[in-house]
């Protein structure tokens, strides 16, 4: 606020759902800047609010941003070699999907690689303050790389009980990434099982499951590797 010399206001995701005509209330005789984190259309909200603003009549411009489903080409992995993005979110006791898993095996067995988008938690309500009408709002949560891994761990070793053999097993090779684009980024490359136990640090992380894998990727991952060794058994070459 004291570099621009303008009130700034935090529009949190009940904000931008509930109240985006206060957003565009004086758009049409002012400048509004809406500022997202990552690719200003990488929310169905965002979208809304441009519908809602050409009905109004009033103009918008985008300018474009840097992000994470880009930004991973960080890692090596070549992007058009990715297939359908998905969202791991945090299980509970009685919610525990697993759509995701399904949809990280299709793309693996069409050679693709995975982007993983880890859940986030924030200003959430617990069910209880929710049915009871209470404004009161959880702790933030970040699902680390180790989480979102023991998830995939944990459907892999359900779906063997149930006599299935995953496409993904404990040792397809996967990436951790975590604060890419700021100073301290951390990448790491190994299977999956190494996945649960790396620590990559603070938020937010993203996890990405291998398809096929070119030679120059490869040599990419290699670079960020946990344990070389991981690159030099059976499981890994399989997947080049």
């Amino acid at each position: 606020e004291e570099f621009y010399g303008k009130e700034l206001i935090l529009a949190d995701r009940e904000m931008v759902e509930q109240e985006a005509d206060s957003i565009l209330k004086e758009a049409d005789v002012c400048d509004v800047a809406f500022l997202v984190v990552g690719d200003p259309f990488g929310a169905t909200t965002h979208s809304d609010l441009v519908l809602r603003a050409v009905k109004l009549g009033i103009p918008y411009k985008v300018i474009h941003n840097a992000s994470i489903m880009n930004a991973v080409g960080c890692c090596g992995l070549q992007l058009y070699n990715f297939g359908e993005t998905v969202s791991i979110v945090f299980w509970t006791d009685t919610w525990k999907p697993e759509s995701f898993f399904d949809k990280i095996e299709r793309n693996r067995q069409n050679g693709m690689h995975t982007l993983c988008l880890l859940d986030i938690k924030v200003k959430e309500q617990s069910l209880e303050n929710l049915m009871k009408g209470r404004k009161i709002y959880e702790p933030p949560r970040y699902m680390s790389v180790n989480q979102a891994a023991e998830q995939l761990l944990a459907i892999i070793a359900s779906r063997r009980l149930q006599g299935a053999e995953p496409e993904i097993t404990e040792s397809t090779i996967c990436v951790g990434l975590a604060r890419v684009g700021a100073p301290d980024q951390k990448i790491a490359s190994g299977p999956l099982s190494e996945m649960a136990t790396v620590e990559l640090g603070g938020p937010l992380h993203s996890l990405i499951v291998t398809g096929t894998t070119h030679p120059l990727e490869l040599e990419m991952l290699k670079l960020f590797s946990v344990d070389s060794s991981s690159f030099q058994n059976n499981a890994f070459q399989s997947t080049t």
